[in-house]
């Protein structure tokens, strides 16, 4: 069995869970507030606590197969003797019998550490409240939806990221072209001009974020974006206290496309020639040469909002941090047959009136 950290309340022996609203760690039970800061030695002590060990024996009936031993991990719960069964990654949760939340010290031992970690901000209340939001307005959404769909599960979750900084001299070539039209008694005429454009110079990267699970859509994740860096701060168990959390399972090395991709949009982005009165502008050719490249590893928090609807699951994600929230919803097919069946119409009408005008005047 591997090592768990719980927190206790001095007071009543309750579980400490992390209050995003007061910015404190709070016991369930007495409401007595923490200071996370005043928690830092209590780490090294839970470190060093011993507890009774409820070992059991289990016969299964049929044997696992390797991978399938290699990726499951159980835990003994400190304050009910509970089995808690994870996977490789799981780094906090909840145990299943007496819902205390508990902290997996060895998955941050050593290298998988954390350097740094942003609290949470928002809560559970505030993800329905911006689910609820997200649903307003959708007039392509079957009105049912809203009614009968459930929230099968709300869950808080420090999800990992790798953090790249980095200094970057660029050469970005663009073509470009200038059209211009006229026309005379006899002719219409266009002129296209054809341009090669060069931009240089030194930027800047601070904290890109790729994300370093594989459980979760990056493409999710990367919507949610951004995170503030301003509540970005050092590495501490206590923060975990009651939500759940991961650790990576995607290596930095399998990162850095994704991070050197995001750089070179963001060149071409901060480059690009705008309010230059060309008609296209494409990026051509970006050298970028890195310098004083920096990896660091981060948990950043997210609520990820599961719901059922006529037994298809939908996954919605809210930034935990700025409350940004995404995901998507079903399109009523009646609803967008009418919606489609009303630009049909417009446009027939727009169409019918231009040859009635010209009808009028030629």
């Amino acid at each position: 069995m591997s090592e768990l950290m719980e927190y206790k309340c001095p007071n009543c022996a309750g579980s400490i869970k992390f209050d995003s609203t007061a910015q404190k760690l709070k016991c369930s039970y007495c409401d007595t507030e923490f200071d996370p800061e005043a928690l830092k030695s209590y780490d090294e002590t839970l470190k060093k606590e011993t507890s009774n060990e409820m070992n059991w024996e289990l016969n299964p009936g049929t044997n696992w197969e390797e991978n399938e031993k290699n990726n499951i991990v159980t835990y003994v719960c400190k304050s009910c003797g509970g089995e808690i069964i994870g996977d490789s990654t799981t780094a906090a949760t909840h145990c299943p019998f007496c819902d205390n939340p508990v902290i997996i010290a060895e998955k941050f031992a050593g290298s998988l550490k954390p350097d740094y970690l942003i609290p949470f901000k928002l809560d559970k209340n505030d993800a329905k409240k911006n689910l609820l939001n997200h649903l307003k307005n959708k007039k392509l959404l079957p009105k049912v939806f809203k009614d009968e769909n459930h929230i099968d599960e709300i869950k808080g979750i420090y999800v990992p990221f790798w953090l790249f900084d980095a200094e970057a001299d660029a050469d970005t070539n663009y073509r470009a072209t200038r059209v211009n039209f006229w026309s005379d008694s006899n002719y219409n005429y266009t002129q296209t001009m054809h341009y090669l454009l060069t931009r240089a110079g030194d930027v800047a990267f601070e904290k890109i974020p790729v994300d370093g699970s594989s459980k979760i859509d990056d493409k999710l994740m990367e919507s949610i974006e951004p995170f503030d860096p301003k509540d970005v701060i050092d590495f501490q168990t206590a923060y975990l206290s009651g939500y759940l959390a991961d650790k990576y399972d995607v290596e930095v090395k399998d990162s850095i496309e994704k991070a050197n991709n995001r750089v070179k949009k963001s060149v071409e982005e901060a480059f690009y020639p705008k309010g230059e009165g060309y008609t296209t502008v494409i990026p051509k050719k970006t050298d970028i040469k890195l310098k004083n490249g920096d990896v660091k590893y981060a948990l950043y928090p997210v609520w990820l909002l599961n719901t059922s609807w006529k037994d298809k699951k939908y996954t919605f994600a809210m930034n935990g941090q700025t409350g940004k929230f995404v995901g998507n919803l079903p399109c009523d097919k009646a609803s967008y047959c009418k919606w489609l069946a009303g630009l049909t119409v417009a446009a027939s009408a727009l169409v019918y009136g231009v040859v009635w005008l010209a009808h009028l005047f030629l």
